[in-house]
Formats: C-alpha cells, structure tokens, sequence
C-alpha cells in the first residue's frame, strides 16, 4: 500500500523531496494560490493566506489560515478516497506551508501518520488549548526543523512552537532539530532527517 506525502509549499520543492523519495511513496505537492499579501506592500505573490507581519505578536489572518487548511483537508479526503488511509499521510512544508500543516494537523478529524514542519511557525497559537489536546492527532509524530541564522523566520518562533506542540501533544513525539549557519531555506543534513522520519514513521506495507 502506497503512503502519501503532502507537501504544501511553493513551487522549487518537489525539486528538493526527488533526492529522498522512497519508491513506495506518492508525493503530492499543491501550489498556493496567488494572491495580494499585506507584508509583500499587498503584491499578489504564492501565498496560503495572508502574512501581516512576522513576529510573535502580529495580527493573523485567521479566516485565510481556517480556509487553507480546510483546502488541504480536502486534498486529505480525496486520497482517502483513492483508497490510502489517512493514517498513512504525512504533511509536511516549508515556512508558510509549514505552518500550514501543523494548524491542519492540529484541528483535522482525519487521523494522520505525521508532520514535517520546516523552517514555520504555528498559527493562531492563542486559539488552542493550554495543555494536551484530545483530538485524534494527539500522539502524531512531529519533525520540526530551523536553521539558527533564518533572518525571516527566525529560530526564536520555532523555539516557541516547539514549547506549544510538547504542552499539547506527547512530548516524546515531537522532535526538533537546529542546523548550525543555515538560513530561510535548507541543506543536505535536514532533508536527510526528514528522508529518515518518512520511512521510520511510514514503512512499505506489503
């Protein structure tokens, strides 16, 4: 049975994700739309929603963040309906489209095998819960990755997105690793983690 992977990022990865693709797996890379962005001085550019500002405190688009990962949940159903269960699905993206997949894994009913979130952040932190939550995705797995000199998204947010996603989920499940020198982008050392997490969390099934 094949297991799907989502990438949901902007065009040049799927690129990268041909260096550790494993044969039994289908890697899906969605484009974001193009629309206007209020921190690109509102020029229509690939986005999932819209960025107002980036530090911990900026407003956010809630009902753009709501309506992207209701998108990507119905990418999800209609694997699922292709016939691959959802807990053989992985999200996963870079920056926005990290961020993406975590909010989504965080709020689908949808049971799903793991999150791959690089260089992100999470979204509308305030709006989950203080301590674990009981949806069906309490115990998924979680690769977070971030290069300690990304200018954009700097290392302080994934260092406070990791503090959330352990108050929330198990602990032990949540990974995050740092890659020394590297910026808003990524290197050979962590796309090998993320080849290393799909196959331990998704094997072939016969």
């Amino acid at each position: 049975m094949p297991f799907n992977v989502f990438s949901v990022n902007r065009h040049g990865w799927s690129e990268a994700l041909a260096g550790i693709k494993s044969p039994h797996v289908k890697y899906i890379c969605p484009h974001a739309p193009v629309m206007p962005v209020s921190l690109n001085m509102n020029m229509a550019m690939p986005s999932w929603f819209d960025i107002i500002g980036l530090s911990p405190d900026s407003q956010e688009d809630e009902v753009g963040i709501k309506q992207a990962a209701e998108n990507v949940k119905a990418l999800i159903d209609q694997e699922v309906k292709n016939g691959i269960p959802s807990n053989r699905i992985i999200l996963g993206g870079f920056s926005q489209g990290g961020a993406l997949s975590l909010y989504t894994a965080l709020t689908t009913q949808q049971k799903l095998a793991g999150v791959v979130a690089l260089s992100c952040w999470l979204p509308l932190r305030a709006s989950f819960p203080q301590g674990p939550i009981s949806g069906v995705n309490k115990e998924i797995a979680v690769l977070q990755c971030h290069g300690d000199c990304d200018p954009l998204v700097p290392l302080m947010f994934g260092s406070l997105t990791v503090e959330k996603l352990k108050s929330m989920l198990n602990p032990a499940n949540v990974t995050f690793r740092t890659y020394s020198g590297m910026m808003h982008s990524s290197c050979i050392e962590e796309m090998m983690d993320v080849k290393q997490f799909i196959d331990k969390h998704l094997p072939p099934v016969d």
